[in-house]
């Protein structure tokens, strides 16, 4: 699971990047990577999977994310259905710092870009209506577009309606010291998820040991190894689940040993049990 570094370029005659896509998974890009820019990624129908951060979990009915700058994260293309259809909109951290510095009716949106280190999902009405808002902008002038934008990011200032991805901020001098190290950590979980997965052999490949291991990755991402492993294994789950397999064969295909504690993790992360979730999709 390499983490990518994404070279944003903001639309002619425009202090921002305005893109709207609407075609099949397989040109989608959902690696999981970065970049120094604030994203909101609106996902207008249909589910994936979300990956902001450290947060791992399952969208089913479109999606409305805030990333902070320097956040790691998939594509939202991850493990979509079709058709997948989103509008992303990605701002650099200089555009908006002067917007904030330049005027005081911003404070709230000063507030809001604070609280994107967390990665923030919006939900209910100002779900709704903020996806309404930025169907509107596809055919705006660059002029028009900005002014919306500023709209998008006051209604979200104000909003009660959204859920905290990430307990912890992810900072993004966090990201650049630890990324090489993180990266050889995140690709081993992606090529033996499905197996036991020896805690010396990843403390090894860190060139640390166990302990310092299991002390390292806490710090650096907020949740314990287990943690990460579980929430992978999830992911791996429930695209499985959407295929033709008995909830036993998918436990053991995504290395757990015990249905039992499979079913507890994934109704813990996903909040459903695996066969509502099989059921519903």
């Amino acid at each position: 699971m390499k983490i990518e570094f994404e070279i944003v370029k903001p639309d002619e005659n425009s202090s921002f990047r305005f893109l709207y896509q609407n075609k099949p998974i397989s040109e989608f890009i959902w690696q999981y990577h970065y970049h120094p820019e604030y994203e909101l990624v609106c996902v207008v129908g249909g589910g994936g999977t979300r990956h902001v951060g450290n947060h791992l979990s399952m969208y089913d009915d479109g999606d409305l994310v805030l990333i902070g700058s320097n956040m790691p994260h998939s594509g939202f293309g991850l493990n979509a259905t079709e058709p997948h259809e989103e509008i992303v909109v990605q701002i650099k951290p200089e555009v908006m710092q002067q917007w904030i510095a330049d005027f005081p009716e911003m404070k709230e949106i000063s507030d809001l870009i604070v609280r994107s280190k967390h990665g923030l999902k919006f939900k209910g009405g100002v779900k709704s209506r903020i996806t309404a808002l930025l169907i509107e902008m596809k055919n705006m002038s660059p002029f028009e577009k900005h002014l919306s934008m500023l709209k998008v990011l006051h209604q979200l200032a104000l909003a009660e309606e959204y859920d905290v991805l990430n307990k912890q901020p992810i900072l993004a001098e966090m990201v650049n010291k630890h990324r090489n190290r993180l990266q050889k950590i995140f690709t081993y979980v992606e090529n033996y998820y499905d197996q036991d997965i020896d805690i010396q052999k990843v403390a090894d490949i860190a060139n640390i040991s166990v302990p310092s291991f299991c002390n390292y990755f806490k710090k650096t991402t907020h949740i314990t190894f287990t943690e990460f492993v579980n929430h992978y294994r999830i992911q791996k789950a429930c695209l499985l689940l959407q295929q033709d397999k008995t909830v036993a064969e998918v436990c053991f295909a995504c290395g757990f040993n015990n249905v039992t504690y499979f079913n507890k993790i994934f109704k813990k992360i996903i909040h459903k049990t695996p066969s509502d979730f099989r059921t519903e999709k």
